[in-house]
């Protein structure tokens, strides 16, 4: 969960179980993030860009799909990515610079 709440917009034109499966897909990669790198703040763009930016044959290729612009699916990754957060049972510290950031707040 967020410590501090922020607004959380939906993300529209694809299923529900489309939507489910890419969250799914992010709580894998934020899991892997705060086994491997548990004092770091990442952003969508650290799970899903530079070396893992081929979306195909993963739950994310129907964000881009639907767009067909890679930064627009982008930002509709990162509405997911923060849902993702704010329904974990840990607990995470947000920031904003230039893009969202998280982090674990390993207690």
């Amino acid at each position: 969960m967020l410590v501090k709440k922020s607004e959380i917009r939906e993300v529209h034109g694809i299923s529900e179980e489309r939507k489910q499966r890419i969250m799914d897909f992010l709580q894998g990669a934020v899991y892997c993030w705060c086994k491997n790198r548990k004092d770091e703040w990442f952003a969508a763009r650290d799970l899903l860009g530079g070396d893992n930016t081929d979306w195909e044959d993963t739950p994310m290729s129907a964000l881009y799909e639907k767009l067909k612009d890679k930064e627009q699916a982008g930002i509709d990754a990162g509405w997911l990515l923060k849902r993702v957060i704010d329904n974990d049972k840990r607990s995470f510290e947000t920031k904003e610079e230039f893009v969202r950031q998280y982090r674990w707040k390993n207690i």
